[in-house]
């Protein structure tokens, strides 16, 4: 399972630790990831996703996960996200007819 956030991809990033003589040591910065479980309206059910606090924070911002996606160009989500915004889509479109 990889260290990344399922909507805005944000990953591990490395640096160094520094000590106070100034030696330097590789490190990673890892993002804060958490298992979260957000409900799709138009879908009209839960859908599991592995997401940092800040994507966390952003959807609750806008409104919800399906406003997120709707508003979210393609370019910027994973291939399951756009599976998941297909689907969305879709509904929106069914309700709407």
């Amino acid at each position: 399972m990889s260290r990344r956030c399922a909507l805005t991809g944000k990953g591990v990033q490395t640096g160094n630790n520094v000590s106070h003589a100034h030696n330097k040591t590789r490190r990673r910065f890892l993002p804060n990831l958490q298992k979260t479980s957000l409900l799709s309206e138009v879908l009209g059910e839960s859908v599991s996703l592995r997401l940092s606090t800040a994507a966390i924070r952003t959807v609750e911002h806008k409104g919800g996960l399906d406003i997120y996606l709707l508003d979210t160009s393609d370019a910027d989500l994973s291939p399951e996200i756009l599976r998941l915004k297909k689907r969305v889509k879709k509904a929106v479109a069914a309700k709407a007819a």
